[in-house]
């Protein structure tokens, strides 16, 4: 049968309906056309979506805080960093992004050498102070001042300012709990912010004496501040806690001071002044020395609930 002028309008018709259909199928797919129709054509070109810009992994919202948590450690305390590990990477709190980095001075060992080196290239979560190892001889003024140098002005422009609303400095043997640090974070001011549990044990008022090594955390501003003050560099032997609290007192900051008692406290056993029961508040417990303490502190907040079933293991 020949075909029909009507036919040949009918078949020009139905295929104008079917490429403008593919075209709008393509913008839905979030695919832009530059051009709908160039010569009987769609000219298609793949854009980013929002979605792809903003909320590929391990990208946050530019109103998450951002947090260093850095540990200050040992280089040779390897299976201490491989167990905090496990400890904060199962942790993803809501409203923030926390970078935790372990925090030691120069090597000294050819062993260290190589297994630190080997950490950073399959963690990257190492920080290396040009430093002594001390406990009371400056080690804290290191980290801090060493930090807006490592993290201001790197090559990638896309790095926000401050990096870090807050820093946090802790021991090796305190356990964060990350979102209930975000949550008591949230309503607290992002400059000039000084936070943690206040010495002396019995005291409440974080105006008057220090916070406890087991871990405080300052505003990015501070930070700053400690590196190009000549206050800390005056008085960098002592106590470090105490000391920095003196460097703060001295240089008329951390007008802004959170006393995060009794959600931070030691492990309940054995009892003094300074500890607590456990209980569900809880920001951070401090001296977990053993694993024992370890252990019954992660039984109690129940860390491994959203463990997922699988026929690979069975945990009764």
């Amino acid at each position: 049968m020949k075909p029909t002028k009507s036919d040949g309008r009918r078949f020009i018709i139905t295929s104008f309906f079917f490429i403008l259909f593919l075209c709008t199928l393509a913008s839905i797919n979030e695919v832009r056309f530059d051009t709908l129709l160039r010569f009987g054509r769609c000219a298609l070109s793949k854009v980013p979506s929002q979605t792809e810009k903003f909320l590929t992994p391990n990208d946050s919202s530019s109103d998450d805080i951002r947090i260093l948590l850095g540990i200050l450690t040992l280089p040779d305390q390897y299976h201490r960093r491989h167990f905090l590990r496990m400890i904060y990477g199962t942790q993803s709190p809501v409203g923030a992004k926390i970078d935790v980095k372990f925090v030691f001075c120069n090597l000294t060992k050819e062993d260290q050498k190589v297994l630190v080196a080997l950490e950073i290239m399959r963690y990257d979560d190492i920080i290396i102070l040009d430093c002594k190892e001390n406990m009371n001889k400056g080690k804290t003024y290191t980290y801090f001042s060493s930090l807006p140098e490592m993290f201001n002005g790197t090559e990638n422009e896309t790095t926000p300012y401050p990096p870090y609303h807050y820093v946090l400095k802790a021991d090796d043997d305190t356990y964060f709990r990350l979102e209930n640090l975000v949550e008591s974070l949230k309503p607290l001011p992002r400059e000039d912010l000084y936070y943690g549990y206040v010495i002396p044990c019995p005291s409440m008022d974080p105006f008057v004496h220090y916070m406890s090594g087991m871990g405080f955390l300052i505003s990015w501003d501070i930070v700053e501040w400690i590196r190009v003050s000549d206050i800390p560099k005056k008085h960098l032997e002592g106590p470090e806690d105490q000391v920095f609290g003196q460097w703060l007192r001295d240089g008329h900051r951390a007008k802004n001071r959170f006393n995060a008692k009794w959600s931070m406290y030691n492990y309940p056993e054995p009892p003094t002044r300074c500890t607590h029961a456990l209980w569900p508040e809880t920001i951070a417990v401090h001296l977990l020395k053993n694993q024992v303490k370890w252990i019954h502190t992660l039984q109690y907040f129940n860390v491994t609930q959203n463990l997922k079933p699988s026929k690979l293991y069975h945990i009764p």
